[in-house]
Order: structure tokens, then sequence, then C-alpha cells
């Protein structure tokens, strides 16, 4: 018998996952989410799996473009984490007045002073449950500051975590 949608949900809020904004810009338009269900897949060719809600007025500007970028987001930067996951009242193009933005390869929003930026293109999309997983190709990265910690979501709140300490001298 499986468990229930409660008590998955709690459990799954003791997994602690890093903090992404997963963007999409082209046809079907701009749009991003918050999402910390990301993981690598394989690095040969080197692919990530990301979840999207389905029921998220963003998946269909997602499936339309099949291109997106993963922004792991930097300590500090959980205003943007609050801004795309819906929590402060601005809706779609809004949500990029937030934080400062640029492009590589495919054209998603790649946000300046992100941990690691990984801009993609979909090439498969399974529907799971109230999921879309969208698997998608590598094809350019970015690279952050180095020192700069992650943002890291556990216990349904922020933490950071991998900050350079440096000793006095």
């Amino acid at each position: 018998m499986p468990i229930e949608r409660k008590e998955f949900r709690d459990a799954m809020a003791r997994l602690g996952a890093a903090v992404n904004v997963v963007t999409t810009d082209g046809e079907g338009g701009r749009a991003g989410f918050t999402a910390s269900a990301v993981c690598s897949v394989t690095d040969s060719p080197p692919t990530l799996l990301v979840c999207l809600n389905r029921a998220a007025s963003s998946n269909a500007v997602f499936l339309r473009n099949m291109v997106l970028c993963v922004n792991t987001l930097a300590a500090g930067q959980e205003e943007i984490s609050n801004a795309f996951a819906g929590l402060t009242g601005l809706e779609g193009e809004e949500r990029f007045n937030v934080g400062a933005w640029s492009r590589l390869v495919t054209g998603s929003p790649v946000l300046d002073g992100a941990v690691e930026s990984f801009d993609c293109r979909v090439r498969e999309v399974l529907v799971k449950g109230t999921h879309s997983v969208l698997f998608a190709e590598i094809e350019a990265v970015r690279h952050g500051t180095d020192g700069a910690g992650a943002l890291m979501y556990f216990g349904r709140s922020y933490h950071s975590v991998g900050a350079a300490h440096h000793s006095p001298k």
C-alpha cells in the first residue's frame, strides 16, 4: 500500500537539495520556476533531469520552447527563489525583474551571480503523475564565482552551504 501524500511530502522535506531557478525563452514565451527536483543523469552526453509540475502555468511554455537553463542559486539569493516560486506575488515576465539576466547558447535566461548555470536543450519528456520529467542535454555551462556558498533547502527552510571561509592573517 503506497504511503499518503502528506507523509511523502514530509519525508521529502528532510531530503536536502540545491535550490535552482529553471528558465526558458523562445516561441512559447519566457518563463521560470524554482525547483529542487533537479539531478544529473549521465555525463555522456551531459544530461540533467528536471521535474516540473504539469499544473504550473509555465509547463506549456517549457514544452513549447524545449530549451531551459538550470541556475543553481548562491547563498543569499533567497529573494530570487521566492520570486520564481510564486511567493512574492510576481507572475510571468515580472519575475525576471528580480536579479540580472544574460544568455548563453539556447537563449534561455542565465542568472548572473548563480553558483552554476546549465544551458540545455530538452531531448525527452516523460509524464509521471503530477509532473513533466524533462531530460535536458547540456549545451553550455557558466561557472559562478569561487567561494560563493550554495543555497540549499532542508526542513522547509533555506540554508547556506559551502561558502569559503578565510582564516584571519
